[in-house]
């Protein structure tokens, strides 16, 4: 019985140095040294990999990342489920990543970043987070955890997401009667959406048109949520007053293209949160432990919903 790991080969180490530690029965491999194809049960990976069949007694895939889009579902067999990963690096890298974004936004260091270009001396007014409203697009396991770190650092978030959620402390949106209301308010707009049909391209011109005139934008989400030339044309028109982007569409952007030298937008290469091996493993083998005893794993994708 063996576990495949198909994704960065530096983390791959970690993960069989901590797999043989805590799962010596399990014999750990790094692809593409896959050894006997009718061993493989388990399979960690990043990237989709082609050919499943090869894999005739492949129990569980596991996704190596938070998000699964980058996955055709309609080729994974339809009895092997797919789980997403869900592991507290995840979470605790994301929250300092949006927090870093959003008081990048709020504190205005675009702004002082532009300035010290043009030897500019020049203090913009502080304003305390209360006063600033940060909307949040997805509620889930890391919208939800990404609220709770931003209202403890004091400032006012909503959040919106396809179905009703509850959270204390967050004003709660639901569907796509209550988006506009929720957009209209939404200093700081922070996109954490699944990227679904439904979701690919919705942050576009419509919605741009329906925040504050001045908001900021932080796309943590997928690349193709975001149309890029309406976000550029927002920034241009001074409807939008900066972005902060972690993720592209494709990645990385062309050389040549207009978001590498645009002084409204601060470009990263999709760093927000990060797999830390040694919780990341204490994950999937509890999931592998429930897949054995017969109980439910934690974050089987729904093929329907696509997350």
């Amino acid at each position: 019985m063996s576990f495949i790991y198909n994704a960065d080969p530096e983390r791959g180490r970690e993960w069989q140095r901590l797999f043989e530690q805590r799962a010596p029965d399990i014999a750990f491999r790094v692809w593409p040294d896959i050894g006997s194809e009718e061993n493989v049960r388990y399979l960690g990976t990043w990237a989709p990999i082609e050919d499943l069949e090869r894999f005739p007694n492949l129990e569980v895939i596991f996704s190596l990342g938070a998000g699964v889009d980058q996955f055709d579902l309609d080729s994974i067999p339809s009895h092997v489920p797919l789980v997403r990963m869900q592991e507290p690096g995840i979470v605790a890298t994301m929250q300092e990543y949006v927090a870093m974004a959003v008081l990048t936004l709020h504190r205005n260091l675009i702004d002082y970043i532009d300035q010290q270009r043009t030897s500019t001396w020049q203090a913009w007014r502080v304003r305390p987070a209360s006063q600033c409203r940060v909307g949040i697009l997805g509620l889930g396991q890391l919208g939800g955890a990404v609220a709770q770190h931003l209202t403890g650092l004091g400032f006012a978030c909503q959040g919106w997401s396809r179905t009703r959620r509850q959270q204390e402390g967050v004003a709660c949106f639901a569907g796509d009667d209550e988006l506009p209301s929720f957009l209209s308010t939404s200093q700081v707009l922070v996109c954490l959406l699944p990227l679904t049909d439904e979701t690919r391209g919705i942050l576009n011109a419509e919605l741009f048109g329906q925040l504050p005139h001045g908001a900021s934008l932080v796309n943590v989400g997928r690349g193709p949520h975001l149309v890029t030339a309406d976000l550029l044309a927002a920034l241009d028109s001074g409807q939008l007053s900066a972005a902060v982007l972690d993720v592209f569409d494709p990645e990385p952007p062309p050389s040549d293209h207009p978001v590498w030298s645009h002084p409204r937008i601060l470009l990263t290469p999709h760093v927000a949160s990060m797999t830390q091996p040694e919780s990341a493993i204490e994950r999937v083998l509890d999931n592998i432990a429930r897949h054995r005893e017969g109980r439910e794993m934690v974050g089987i994708v729904d093929r329907g919903r696509g997350y």
